[in-house]
């Protein structure tokens, strides 16, 4: 990302704005809406895949985690970006852990992993409020059949940087804001950047021309580029064209940034596998259901 300049030079503008308000259930223990996906958006979102936001929900305690059972993947990457409550993964490649507020998981998937996503027991036996995101990225036709990999990102570990002006905060999850680095590693060029801005308070981003760029406001509300107004579960789809953002909150604001070079390359995909063509997704049932995950 390049220097901040406080007046957008060359504005990124808004393409679209998405807006779905129709919730459903990932195994019982996360009621998510799917703010847009490789299915109905297609290049436009390249290199991401999917985002699910799940929550703001209240579950009561509970003498039992709920959550989603072992189920496998392939092709792509999973991101789990907690804002509240807490989740515990564990899958077939002996990885295991625990997220909690402000927390975030990075799973690879790669050529093929079974894993597991549940409540916390802790949580599940208090009960409480649960929020978080889970970001799918795809992997470029070399890497999809990479070992499987887990990063786990602790709240301590992830860059957070004063924006210009006390207008906010932003955690740099992956990627780079003015030459600080994100706590993740990826395989394409990806900015993920958790945002916090004050009401009042006014920051312009500067951002790599032809990326895919897209905002969703978690809380608050902000105007961008002096122009349009987003609201809570507004996201914003950018053109590709263009750097620059100005963003200004008119509340205390929270907003998730995804920003990475697109993947052109052939998309084909079927439930929890991400290939390049209908062979490949065949293959990757076949693998399943012999045991070489």
């Amino acid at each position: 990302m390049k220097a901040q300049k406080m007046t957008p030079a060359t504005p990124k503008a808004i393409k679209r704005i998405i807006r779905n308000t129709q919730a459903h259930w990932v195994g019982d223990g996360f009621p998510v809406t799917t703010m847009f996906s490789y299915n109905t958006h297609g290049a436009d979102v390249s290199p991401f895949l999917m985002l699910d936001y799940a929550g703001p929900a209240m579950f009561e305690p509970s003498d039992r985690p709920r959550g989603v059972e072992q189920h496998p993947h392939r092709g792509f990457e999973t991101v789990t970006i907690v804002y509240e409550g807490e989740v515990e993964h564990s899958d077939n490649a002996g990885n295991s852990g625990k997220i909690g507020p402000g927390d975030v998981q990075w799973m690879t998937a790669g050529r093929g992993i079974l894993h597991e996503e549940m409540h916390g027991r802790d949580f599940t036996a208090r009960g409480g409020v649960l929020e978080m995101i889970q970001l799918w990225v795809n992997l470029p036709a070399k890497d999809k059949m990479t070992a499987p990999a887990y990063q786990e990102l602790a709240k301590a570990q992830i860059p957070v940087i004063s924006l210009p002006g006390e207008a906010g905060t932003l955690r740099v999850i992956a990627g780079d804001y003015n030459g600080t680095r994100g706590a993740a590693r990826t395989f394409t060029p990806i900015n993920v950047f958790d945002m916090r801005l004050q009401a009042g308070g006014t920051t312009s981003l500067s951002l790599p021309d032809d990326f895919t760029t897209m905002a969703l406001v978690l809380r608050g509300e902000v105007r961008v580029n002096g122009l349009k107004t987003l609201q809570p579960r507004d996201l914003a789809l950018f053109e590709l064209a263009g750097e620059d953002i100005l963003l200004e909150a008119t509340k205390d604001t929270a907003i998730l940034l995804l920003n990475g070079a697109p993947i052109d390359e052939p998309i084909a995909g079927y439930g929890p596998f991400v290939m390049n063509t209908q062979d490949e997704i065949r293959q990757a049932f076949d693998d399943y259901r012999a045991g070489r995950f």
